[in-house]
């Protein structure tokens, strides 16, 4: 009778983990010239990034419909979930979290928390994992869903881009951010604030946009003695392990858990090829 924990697609959490913390997962839809596949089932996030580079297609995301929540759910209700925490990425982003609150209210507001971890990734990773630990010690309702929402207060999220194109282009940050971060052909490097994506720092490299990644994740971790760490990439295992290694020697003993996982569909929808990712999330008490 413990209380379900729902996330989507976007969290990116490598897939052992959500099975093993019991998380359900529903998926954001990506459309390609028009044709609907869903994140982490039918497209692949390569797939994605050589529709936008060579073949020019039209990409565009869409959320999960309020019944496909619905229906998830009354099928976890109805196998003896006490309750469902259902946390999900920044309002700020996407209309997945008002999708969630509709159909929550339309399956018992009473039975159903919804969560917007004001962030994507694993800063919507850690965020679900808190809660479904929660959750795993018999938290009720109100305990899991405080436990994702702490969670989402302590978690910082930094990524770069090769160009801001293609979040101007998805309304993901503005006309002017992108011309101020593409001016003299610097390299921008972003953070999620406040639900939205601002533009952080910019520098000269790939290769200094990786070590700026590495100092803002120890700016974040703060004197916190325990932290996790995360690292998205696209196509770049390479470059991920090397940002790994800088941020183990920084952080030392410091550093709990660490996590790499290839960014999805979604999110390289809107940012495009080139992302690399870092997000700290400070353990609670710690």
């Amino acid at each position: 009778m413990s209380v379900a924990v729902v996330t989507d697609s976007t969290a990116y959490l490598p897939a052992d983990l959500a099975q093993r913390h019991h998380l359900t997962v529903v998926p954001l839809t990506v459309l390609v010239d028009g044709v609907e596949r869903r994140e982490g089932l039918d497209l692949t996030p390569t797939e994605v990034a050589h529709a936008l580079t060579v073949r020019r297609s039209t990409v565009s995301t869409s959320r999960p419909a309020p019944e496909q929540f619905a229906e998830t759910y009354r099928r976890l209700l109805g196998a003896g979930s006490s309750g469902v925490v259902s946390v999900h990425l920044s309002a700020g982003l996407s209309g997945t979290v008002a999708a969630a609150e509709l159909a929550a209210r339309q399956t018992g507001p009473d039975r159903v928390a919804v969560v917007d971890s004001g962030s994507t990734g694993m800063g919507l990773g850690f965020p679900a994992l808190a809660a479904a630990t929660v959750a795993a010690t018999g938290g009720d309702l109100a305990e899991v869903s405080a436990a994702a929402t702490a969670a989402a207060a302590r978690t910082r999220t930094f990524f770069y881009v090769d160009t801001l194109e293609h979040l101007r282009r998805g309304g993901r940050i503005t006309a002017a951010s992108a011309l101020l971060g593409t001016a003299l052909a610097v390299k921008p490097i972003l953070r999620v604030q406040d639900g939205h994506i601002v533009l952080r720092d910019k520098v000269r490299t790939a290769a200094r946009a990786l070590a700026k990644l590495v100092d803002l994740a120890c700016l974040a971790a703060g004197d916190a003695s325990r932290v996790d760490v995360a690292v998205h990439h696209l196509d770049d295992p390479d470059r991920a392990a090397a940002l790994c290694a800088e941020l183990t020697s920084r952080l030392g003993d410091r550093l709990q858990d660490v996590h790499v996982a290839q960014i999805g569909a979604v999110v390289t929808a809107h940012a495009g090829p080139g992302l690399l990712s870092v997000v700290v999330h400070r353990q609670a008490g710690f």
